[in-house]
């Protein structure tokens, strides 16, 4: 009989879990986590919640995706591109697979309203509108759904070591032959390093030790929006996270939003020891009067400094020395009329914060002034589109900051140049969401198994 493969998986995000679901039962699969089962923590705040002030879980089974509150862009260029790998159709046809393993545990109907009117209004106000399925699970209801789907990977012989940090690579010979967990090795034939977002610095140093070939991806920079419910009620009926993109005036600036949360929560987030942001959830089981929505500046740059994670963790230090280590909080009112605010003209005005843990103040002392000018013109276009986002009462929050980890160059197969390695995920910067992180995993593990995606294409 012949040996099955081993194979471990490093992470157990959206790209480790179903990189495993992909080898269950064709290779002996092993995956490593350094975190543990987060639906095994109880918050007496939010019950079984993530990312929550009170509990303060931060890692986990189903990575930084797990801990989110589980949207699902069913499209294969919303949250990277997955073209660059294969065909937009075997694109479309591994988003089909994931999504139904995501129903098979529980996500809810895909909401998707004629889009038609939003898409000519936007157009006319030169902004792009990119309708797409969608499914929305809730912050409150993700970690059940992630831990019965690692409950179905242990039925099919898949073994989890949790809490347990992978030191090292074991490398012979141009080979990947396992991994090191402290002073003890795992021996295997494959090793699929998805680390995910919180584990982007670990895998770029095994990158410059190796000399994997690597390169610098663009990131985000802006602020998170907050505006009354209603004033959004049109388009989450098209889109839960409704996805629009613009050009600025001034600069000709690419400018998109983002994680949209329909009566949701802004909730605070932290960028290393001394760096603060902001981000955003929605609950299944409770909501706010507002909505939120990351908007965001893309930012690339050349020579002399192309480290853009660099660039955004200074931004996000002085964010941290302005606010005295909190967020800062302001009214677009204020932004324009080059003003700080204050908690007295906040309170006073209709649109009430569901962040408090903030300092109010002023936006342009900690964002460059390139962003500054983005955001005020973007927000003026988009509310040609969506009356009531540039309302002066509208709340800003920053900064908000998505970071691109060091890409890993990859074969079309998501394979290194060191042999049985192959890379998945954020943490490798080959995706930046739940779906796309998935089937980067998937790939991977097809070219574990030898099975070449349809449509595969060398990048």
């Amino acid at each position: 009989m012949k040996r099955r493969k081993k194979g471990i998986i490093v992470g157990a995000g959206p790209a480790g879990l179903f990189a495993a679901w992909r080898l269950a039962g064709k290779a002996e699969v092993t995956v490593i986590e350094k975190g543990k089962d987060i639906y095994d923590r109880h918050c007496p705040s939010h019950d079984r919640c993530i990312k929550c002030p009170s509990c303060g879980i931060i890692e986990g089974v189903g990575g930084a995706g797990g801990m989110s509150d589980g949207k699902l862009n069913l499209h294969p260029k919303i949250g990277g591109d997955l073209t660059e790998f294969i065909t937009l159709e075997a694109a479309e046809a591994l988003i089909d697979q994931v999504d139904r393993v995501f129903v098979e545990f529980g996500a809810p109907p895909a909401n998707q309203s004629d889009p038609a009117p939003l898409l000519r209004r936007a157009a006319s106000c030169g902004i792009e509108f990119i309708p797409a399925r969608q499914r929305h699970i809730g912050s409150d209801r993700l970690p059940s759904l992630i831990h019965q789907f690692k409950e179905s990977l242990i039925n099919k012989g898949v073994q989890f070591i949790l809490q347990s940090r992978v030191e090292d690579i074991i490398v012979q010979n141009n080979r990947c032959k396992g991994v090191c967990l402290g002073n003890v090795e795992i021996e295997a034939d494959s090793v699929i390093l998805a680390p995910g977002r919180a584990g982007s610095s670990w895998l770029a140093q095994l990158a410059h030790k190796y000399q994997l070939p690597t390169r610098h991806e663009p990131i985000d920079v802006g602020v998170r929006v907050e505006v009354p419910a209603v004033c959004y009620d049109e388009a989450v009926q098209v889109n839960w996270d409704p996805k629009f993109r613009l050009r600025t005036p001034t600069y000709d600036d690419l400018v998109r939003t983002f994680c949209t949360n329909p009566c949701g929560f802004v909730i605070r987030e932290t960028y290393g020891a001394n760096g603060t942001g902001v981000n955003g959830h929605a609950l299944h089981f409770q909501h706010s009067e507002n909505t939120n929505f990351a908007f965001l500046v893309k930012v690339d740059l050349t020579e002399p400094l192309e480290d853009t994670s660099a660039y955004g963790h200074s931004i996000s230090h002085l964010a941290y020395t302005i606010g005295g280590g909190a967020p800062i909080i302001q009214r677009l009112g204020d932004l324009k009329q080059g003003r700080r605010s204050t908690w007295n003209r906040i309170d006073h005005s209709y649109v009430r914060p569901t962040l408090r843990v903030v300092t109010p103040g002023d936006i342009s002392m900690a964002l460059p002034h390139r962003i500054v000018t983005d955001i005020i013109e973007g927000l003026d276009m988009l509310d040609k589109v969506i009356p009531g986002v540039a309302s002066g009462s509208t709340l800003l929050y920053a900064p908000e900051i998505k970071f691109s980890a060091l890409r890993i160059i990859t074969d079309k197969t998501l394979g290194s140049k060191i042999k049985g390695l192959y890379l998945a995920g954020d943490g490798a910067g080959l995706s930046r969401d739940i779906i796309n992180a998935a089937i980067t995993g998937i790939i991977a593990a097809d070219g574990i198994i030898g099975v070449t995606p349809i449509g595969a294409t060398t990048h």
